[in-house]
């Protein structure tokens, strides 16, 4: 009789809206669809920027312009610009080595176009858009020798 009075308002614990991941009406299936669209497009338009940019930087630099273009062969490319080899372009697959090598590799490259740490750290390395935009079309000239 006692376990019977214990189990009284402990029927349903859960509400059953809350099991369930998926979103329940179509007015929370059309806000999802629309923020990821939203999404795609700033990516999309971010990437085009990138793409722009790089295109003008690697063409200063004496490559190829459409390298930009290919995802992994822009950032060889990139590793090439800042004056080492190809092949270190392999340190991004290594976790946390990635990130500091990430942060040398853009700084040498805005000391190959003349610019300091602080512009390339800020402009190259967190504002990347911003920062290869400006040197892209800008007047700077790459000089190789500055990397020594």
């Amino acid at each position: 009789m006692r376990a019977a009075n214990l189990s009284v308002g402990w029927e349903n614990p859960y509400d059953e809206r809350m099991l369930t991941s998926s979103p329940s009406s179509i007015t929370d299936q059309t806000s999802i669809f629309a923020l990821s669209a939203t999404n795609s497009l700033i990516a999309l338009a971010i990437y085009v920027l990138m793409v722009v940019a790089l295109w003008r930087v690697f063409a200063k630099a004496g490559h190829a312009g459409w390298l930009a273009i290919i995802p992994i062969v822009n950032l060889v490319v990139m590793v090439r610009i800042a004056g080492f080899s190809g092949w270190l372009t392999l340190l991004y697959l290594v976790p946390i080595v990635n990130l500091v090598f990430h942060v040398i590799v853009h700084i040498r490259v805005g000391r190959a176009f003349g610019h300091g740490w602080v512009f390339s750290l800020f402009l190259l390395v967190i504002f990347y858009v911003i920062g290869y935009l400006v040197i892209g079309f800008s007047d700077d000239k790459y000089r190789p020798e500055r990397l020594a």
